[in-house]
């Protein structure tokens, strides 16, 4: 914005001639107590002249949402220019079929759980108990057969009247033979019972039961892509599906924006892209950010500071400029953010070699009239009262909370940081801060 200096004198002298002419508003301001004010002063240093340029607000982020899965659509939950937040439901697909199938897979996992349960746990005191028992009885039945057997070939060796004939004396000694292996069975038996499962038994029952586990997992995993959401903070700029609709895997369902910061993208000839980036990598290295004032025609109230990030090194070859890339803060008004995506910027980048300059804190700047303002605090030669008075100013290029301004201040005086919204011309001040 340009102001020429005979609409700088005019304001001037307008405030003057209220002040002196005995206007009542004038005299009900002088009646006002002193207005509590923090204050800063005006610094004066070398600052890079700047050049201003044409960009666009861009979003910071944006993300085509689009489907993980096949499916029908069932609900819409936004539309468009709704703010949503991360991981918050865009969409959602019927998954009453997939339900089911979680529903057996999760049965199936329950039963393997158990079977390691069981297996873990060994057997039971009963079991333990009765192949005890069995053994028991298999020991007895041996001592029996044995004592048969001993009887059989005694009376087989007396030759007592040929009462044993050689086949009895077979089957006896088979009967104590086969006594003698089940004692052997059920002693192994027994142990077996005791000792529980092998761990090579338990280790693959616990193989199945992880496999199951895995199966459940990819099921629900399969599950939650049915829910479509948002990737981050931002607004729906566009919707591409209806309830009833089938979307197939990778179709589009809405556009989400990011908004805050937002990115401001500007085109620098080539003739300033060397000290940009020489500006930028001597900030970079002093551990700093390179700084620009950005003017937004829509929002003409509010100045804004945003930090030069990026400089692409390719350049349009028809217009000979390269991308400088921006990034800038959004505040929220109500609802909605300030700054819109594709709205026209003006950005004053310091580009040109250095100057010295008259630099004020950004908060001193009292937007929203014919040209940018900030209040002097003018203290009375006699100790009076200290009184706040405008001075119109040009701005410049931003130089990190400063910002370089052109108009009738010197280096020391105080300018009103805080309280400056509702001063109004030659109002009595008081310092709280300094």
């Amino acid at each position: 914005m340009r102001v020429s200096l005979s609409s700088i004198r005019r304001f001037c002298l307008g405030c003057l001639f209220l002040a002196a002419s005995g206007d009542p508003a004038m005299f009900a301001f002088a009646q006002q107590a002193a207005a509590p004010v923090v204050v800063e002063e005006v610094v004066e240093r070398e600052v890079s002249a700047g050049q201003t340029f044409v960009g666009t607000v861009m979003p910071n982020r944006r993300s085509v949402v689009g489907s993980a899965v096949d499916g029908r659509v069932i609900e819409m939950f936004v539309e468009e220019g709704d703010w949503v937040t991360k991981d918050q439901p865009l969409a959602q697909l019927l998954t009453k079929t997939l339900e089911i199938e979680i529903a057996g897979a999760t049965a199936e996992l329950n039963l393997r759980q158990h079977e390691v349960e069981e297996m873990t746990n060994g057997s039971r005191p009963e079991e333990i108990s009765q192949s005890k028992a069995q053994l028991a009885a298999a020991q007895a039945l041996l001592e029996y057969a044995k004592s048969k057997f001993a009887r059989t070939l005694g009376l087989s060796k007396s030759g007592s009247g040929g009462s044993v004939t050689q086949e009895e004396l077979d089957q006896a000694r088979s009967a104590a033979t086969a006594a003698e292996q089940n004692v052997t069975a059920a002693k192994a038996s027994y142990e077996l019972v005791e000792q529980g499962p092998r761990k090579e038994r338990v280790d693959q029952a616990k193989a199945r039961a992880a496999g199951q586990q895995e199966m459940v997992n990819l099921l629900e995993d399969r599950l939650k892509k049915y829910t479509i959401r948002a990737p981050f903070d931002g607004y729906v700029v566009a919707k591409h599906t209806e309830v009833g609709q089938w979307v197939k895997s990778a179709e589009h369902v809405a556009d989400v924006l990011e908004m805050d910061p937002v990115e401001v993208l500007v085109a620098v000839s080539e003739s300033y892209i060397a000290n940009l980036h020489a500006g930028l990598a001597a900030k970079q290295q002093a551990g700093e950010a390179l700084t620009a004032r950005v003017q937004v025609e829509a929002v003409p109230s509010e100045t804004f500071t945003g930090t030069v990030y990026r400089i692409v090194p390719l350049a349009d070859v028809r217009s000979r400029t390269f991308p400088v890339k921006l990034h800038l803060e959004n505040p929220k008004r109500g609802d909605s953010h300030l700054l819109k995506a594709g709205m026209i910027a003006r950005v004053t980048l310091p580009v040109e070699k250095p100057v010295r300059a008259t630099l004020v804190p950004k908060d001193a700047l009292v937007l929203g009239g014919p040209t940018p303002l900030v209040f002097v605090v003018l203290a009375d030669a006699k100790g009076g009262a200290a009184v706040a008075q405008p001075v119109p100013v040009l701005l410049g290029v931003a130089d990190g909370s400063l910002i370089q301004v052109t108009g009738a201040l010197k280096a020391g005086q105080k300018v009103v940081i805080r309280g400056n919204e509702r001063l109004r011309p030659g109002q009595e001040v008081k310092i709280t801060t300094e």
